[in-house]
């Protein structure tokens, strides 16, 4: 009973709640923190943004964003702050630039591959196999008159039965 009291504790341990977010007492900035909410991914459940996630990151996240808010920063350095800190891939739209090429353009090269693949074996000829000879149709008819069939003796029938 102990043995599985203390193994079923780890797994039923929850990250604490959020703290509850604190609007900005300005409308203004509170506007501009929700807008940034929105377009900052939460690192935790990586496919919602902070705005619409429960983890106790995104609370501290919307957090640090009204408190950079508060005291003058603007939205562009907002944002360059949280990539310095957790790099691009916060932003659901990372900036386009030599690290983030193949994130940009990597599926339309795939797709552009694919499709000149599909075209060049699309437009390949199929080779043509020449016909026989009246002399070699005639020497592959009597080796077929020749040929006994032995029946396999591990086969059986299809519909035996069984």
């Amino acid at each position: 009973m102990l043995a599985a009291l203390t193994l079923s504790g780890p797994a039923l341990a929850q990250e604490p709640a959020a703290p509850p977010d604190r609007p900005l007492a300005s409308p203004g900035q509170e506007a501009r923190a929700q807008a940034i909410f929105e377009v900052v991914r939460c690192v935790v459940c990586q496919h919602e943004s902070i705005a619409d996630s429960p983890a106790g990151i995104a609370g501290d996240m919307r957090r640090l964003i009204r408190e950079e808010i508060a005291t003058g920063a603007t939205d562009q350095a907002v944002r360059d702050d949280l990539v310095r800190r957790y790099g691009d891939y916060v932003l659901f739209t990372p900036p386009v630039r030599t690290g983030t090429w193949l994130l940009w353009f990597g599926p339309a090269l795939l797709a552009l591959i694919g499709g000149l693949a599909l075209f060049v074996f699309a437009r390949r000829k199929a080779v043509e196999t020449a016909l026989l000879s009246p002399d070699e149709e005639r020497r592959l008819a009597d080796l077929l008159q020749r040929e006994t069939v032995r029946p396999d003796p591990d086969a059986s029938a299809p519909h035996d039965g069984r």
